[in-house]
């Protein structure tokens, strides 16, 4: 244990000192062309006191196709902002955390899409195991860089729509969405007000004697936060984190925060990834965005 604790400790002074982030051509693999058509598609699938919600479709690159739902709330007659939220690895847009998100959002005023990751949910295409490490280990490359190519598509979506502000686009992305999400609204400008949930970095750290090794760097270049997240400002950029975090080491979540320039916060509960006050970071969250989203 010693001797893995010192390791560790010589990974993260050298990976701070190199700044290795500049070093990697990564800046530009998220473009795309936004003249690719949309094809579209919405489904009311409920419309009640207060609100409706649609079933959305839409193209990505690579031809495939997002699914997601969209809720509006209806008392406003003006184009009202919008929240993307994202879930987690092995969940879909329905799941009871994103359900209570979505609810809590629009009752507040904000309209909410939410979409799927890429092969979960609507969008499953195979049942490959998801590993940094193993086999699948660009399969699971793919399924972060897709998503954020889909959330991108997500926000040209929502500029066609006159019911959403496309000025006032806010996002919240928990576990892998965060992870996720780091990367998109580094690179999605349009994004105005991100909280991540629940997310870190220098993923190389999971990699153990590898961590270094130029194959291990250059398979995590373009999924890696730390080298994305800088760019997030000078937009406001708000961090919920658990102090005991089984799945996210704590020092990941650290390390992604200090890489962030200001305007940034983090907030901390005493909690593992799994039981985190979801009620509370949702509450969070609201506070985020009624201040710099509306």
């Amino acid at each position: 244990m010693y001797f893995k604790t010192v390791f560790y400790f010589i990974v993260l002074i050298f990976l701070i000192s190199c700044g290795n982030s500049k070093l990697l051509p990564v800046s530009s693999f998220y473009e795309y062309d936004k003249q690719l058509p949309l094809q579209d598609s919405l489904k009311l699938l409920k419309d009640s006191a207060g609100y409706k919600l649609f079933y959305v479709t839409f193209n990505s690159i690579h031809n495939k196709k997002v699914t997601g739902l969209l809720t509006v709330p209806t008392e406003n007659t003006k184009p009202v902002p919008v929240v993307i939220l994202l879930h987690g690895k092995g969940d879909r847009k329905t799941v009871d955390y994103i359900e209570y998100g979505n609810k809590i959002l629009f009752e507040s005023g904000y309209a909410v899409l939410r979409i799927d990751v890429s092969n979960h949910g609507d969008r499953i295409e195979n049942d490959y195991d998801f590993d940094f490490k193993g086999e699948t280990r660009y399969w699971t490359r793919d399924i972060i860089s897709q998503t954020v190519f889909d959330l991108r598509r997500a926000v040209d979506f929502i500029s066609t729509r006159k019911e959403l502000d496309p000025k006032k686009i806010g996002f919240l992305g928990i576990s892998l969405g965060g992870i996720t999400g780091t990367i998109f609204c580094s690179v999605e400008k349009r994004v105005q007000v991100p909280v991540i949930v629940l997310a870190g970095g220098q993923m190389n750290l999971m990699f153990g004697k590898q961590a270094l090794s130029s194959d291990t760097k250059n398979y995590l270049s373009i999924i890696e936060p730390i080298n994305f997240v800088e760019k997030i400002a000078p937009r406001p950029l708000l961090m919920i984190n658990a102090e005991n975090d089984d799945i996210i080491p704590p020092l990941m979540s650290k390390l992604l925060y200090k890489k962030a320039n200001q305007p940034k916060q983090i907030i901390w509960y005493s909690s593992k990834h799994h039981d985190i006050p979801i009620d509370s970071v949702y509450s969070d969250g609201i506070d985020w965005f009624n201040t710099y989203l509306k």
